[in-house]
Formats: structure tokens, sequence, C-alpha cells
């Protein structure tokens, strides 16, 4: 009797897949005419588990976030299918735009609906729910990363002074999905992931502007500002703070504005992302800005503590699109110089998108870090949710390479009242940009 139930609740197996590339396809939806939502995970799987659907037509509304199906004569975008206990069934879905979404790379859950079907069985989650907009640094020979706030399974609220870890420079074993991206994450004594920034004073602590700067004596100090926060989203202080190589937590360096003794608003910062630039004097700078640059420093430890040292930028305030139809107003993003393109490139989300507010992604190109930036193309939409603080990964990746990596938070937050993604909602998503796909888009724009 144990035997014929466990047969007959075996979950039919549906793989998403990209109609040109074969690729598995993480995040695409699939909901039946009673709104049961299944979602495809890192390796593109579902475990359908709804018995009273199987051995029988099933409408299944295919939402992919730039991935989708031919519409019917009644515009609706699905597939029907027939499952079965046990079963396997395929989904093509057709990229509508450039990037290519590779996975998931924070939460739990990478690997679930494969894992329900036997697969992916020595895949094991590292205890963390969600994640909220990345900071990154090549510091001593690994790559560090910081998250803001983090959800976890025990309680609504999680960790809210930054998740620390470090991986290696070039985490990825391959640049296909699906995607695998472990960290060594910075952990308490219970052996769990613990905050690494928690500055004095009430409320949680965000940090930005992460950089590895030598000091007078050439060693490299891991560098960040601080923000200290209070009800609803308000900054009442910023400084900086520096990492400590012992304790392998950040701690205050110095306060650069307090509301309570100052007043006013907070001052420019070196937050955003930075990257180095050689100017034509030879002179090399860190550039601070989110995307473009607004603040620049001379490439010390020295210059960067000392505010009188910090020249500002006036960063490019909107990018013309390549068909010269729209002027894109960045939200937030980042830059970096590609050797394969030579040039600098941006990736940012769009400020009052089409379909989402904030979770529209545009690709422009320029010169020079300060610009002019140009010819801004679409590679990435997300229906109705957001996908803020983009961040390009040009370390994961060889400068010959042609394409790069940029990942970004994921979440209902700022959208007209979405239903939450299990799973993903509120996580970091890995995008590939392959240049050839760019310029198809370019050149379709000039004919």
């Amino acid at each position: 009797v144990v035997s014929s139930i466990a047969t007959a609740g075996e979950p039919c197996r549906i793989d998403i897949v990209d109609r040109d590339s074969g690729w598995p396809v993480p995040l695409v939806e699939l909901r039946t005419t009673n709104q049961l939502r299944f979602v495809s995970d890192n390796a593109g799987r579902i475990a359908f588990d709804a018995l009273e659907l199987m051995d029988q037509p099933v409408w299944f509304t295919v939402y992919g976030h730039g991935y989708s199906v031919p519409a019917d004569g009644f515009g609706y975008r699905g597939v029907r299918l027939q499952p079965t206990v046990g079963g396997h069934l395929t989904v093509s879905v057709k990229r509508t735009l450039p990037a290519k979404r590779l996975g998931r790379i924070t939460g739990s859950g990478l690997f679930a609906e494969s894992q329900q079907l036997g697969l992916e069985t020595d895949w094991q989650d590292q205890g963390i729910l969600g994640c909220d907009s990345v900071q990154n640094a090549v510091h001593n020979g690994r790559l560090y990363w910081g998250w803001g706030d983090t959800t976890l399974a025990k309680y609504p609220l999680g960790l809210f002074h930054m998740l620390g870890a470090t991986t290696e420079i070039r985490p990825l074993d391959s640049f296909e999905p699906p995607v695998r991206l472990r960290y060594d994450y910075f952990v308490g004594k219970d052996r769990r992931p613990r905050v690494v920034a928690k500055m004095p004073g009430d409320g949680p602590t965000w940090l930005s502007g992460y950089a590895s700067l030598p000091d007078d004596t050439g060693v490299s100090r891991l560098v960040a500002c601080y923000f200290k926060i209070q009800p609803p989203l308000s900054v009442y202080e910023t400084g900086l703070c520096v990492w400590n190589e012992e304790t392998e937590n950040f701690e205050r360096h110095r306060v650069v504005w307090s509301k309570a003794t100052a007043g006013g608003h907070p001052p420019l910062m070196p937050d955003g992302h930075g990257v180095r630039w050689i100017d034509d004097e030879g002179r090399e700078w860190l550039l601070f800005g989110d995307p473009f640059p607004r603040l620049k420093i001379p490439v010390t430890f020295h210059a960067w503590e000392d505010p009188t040292r910090w020249e500002t930028l006036t960063p490019q305030r909107d990018v013309p699109s390549a068909d010269g139809k729209l002027s894109v107003r960045p939200h937030r993003g980042s830059i970096a110089w590609n050797a394969y393109r030579g040039k600098w490139v941006a990736i940012f989300t769009q400020y009052g998108g089409d379909s989402s507010f904030l979770g529209e992604i545009w690709y422009a190109e320029a010169p020079s870090p300060v610009g002019p930036w140009e010819k801004a193309v679409k590679v990435v939409t997300h229906d109705n949710y957001t996908f803020y603080n983009p961040k390009i990964h040009s370390e994961m990746t060889s400068a010959e390479a042609p394409f790069f990596l940029f990942e970004g938070t994921y979440t209902a937050e700022f959208a007209k009242q979405p239903e939450p993604t299990p799973r993903y909602n509120y996580n970091q998503i890995l995008y590939r940009l392959d240049f050839d796909e760019v310029d198809r888009v370019l050149t379709s724009m000039s004919d």
C-alpha cells in the first residue's frame, strides 16, 4: 500500500527550455486555470504535483519575464499539456530581449523543484532565504560580497547590518544555466551566517561603495561607506568604515555627517559601485556612482578617508535610446570598462519603465566613464516586478569574453501589488549579456 501511494504521488517533470539555445530557463511560471502556480528552478524544472489534474489536458498560462510563447487567437499566452504521474514534458519559450537569465544566486530552494524529482541531490542550501542589493570588491585575492537586509526562516525580521561572504574571484565553472554559486559566509559561533557591519546607533546599517585601497605602507584596506537608517527609510548618519582582518567585521572609521548635529541632508558620499579610471593626464582615480560617476577620489586609502580630497562630478541625467525615440532616465546601476568592446559599458534600471516602474534594465556604452552615454538598448524586462541595483561582474569573466554578467535584486517592492514569486522574491538573479545580441538589436534599428 505504501509503495502504491508513493508511486501515485510522483510529480510530473516539466522542463522549461530556451527555444533557440536549449538552455534551461529559471523563473518561468506556469499557472493553471484554477490559479495553481509552479515556478521553474535554477535547472529550469518544475515538479508538477497536482494529482487532481493528472491524465487530462491542462492549460498553463506562461509568465516568463522576458521569455514567452506565442499568443493564441484569444490573446492567451500559454500551453496545453497532459501531465501524468511520473511523466516528463517540455515547454519551449522564446527569449524576447537580449540578456539571458542564468539563474538565482542567493536564497533557498535554488534546485527545490529538481530535488522533488530526485535530481540535484548533492546541492545543499546555505540557510539564507533572501538578500537585498549586492556590493563587491576584489580584496587580497578574494571576491568580497555584501548584501543589505537578509531574510531568514525563523522570523519575519532577519539580518539588518549587512551579510558578508567571500568567493574565488571567478567562482563560476560555467556561464550557462544552471548556475551553482556557493559562498563562504562569515559565520557566528552557531556556524550560521552573521552580520558584518553593526555600527553604533539604532536601526539598520547599510554599506555601499566597497573598495580595496592601499594605505601608506602598501597594505590593502577593504573600505566602504555606511548609512544608519531610521523608519521608514531615512538616513540619520553617514560615515566611513574599514574591514578588520582579525575580527572579520567592518568598523566605524569616522562619522562624516549626523542629522542630530549637522541637520539638513547627507552629503555626497563614495557610495554606489567604484571603478578605477586613468584619465588623459595619466592620473588614476576611483570613481563612485550609481550608475554614472558623481565622485572621484585618488586611489589611496588616505585620499578616501579625507573628504577634502573628494572631487564631485556631474553625472549624465538621461541616455538616448538607440532608436532615438526615448530618453531613458537611469535609476541605479553600475559601469565597467570592457576590453572586448573597447568601451565603457553600463547596466541600469529605468526609472518609470513601461512594464514595471523599476523593473526594466537597459544597456549603454561610452568612450569614457564620464560619458557621453549613448544608444541605450533594453536588455531585460520584469513584468510588474522590480529589479533594482544591478551590478556588473566584469571580474568574473576574462577580458576576451564576448559577453559579461550582471545581477540585480528581484523583489515585489515598488510594483503594482504583484504576487511575490515563491523562493525568488527578494533575491539576486544573474544575467548574461552577449555583445552579438546587442549588435543584432542595434543593426535592426539602423535598417
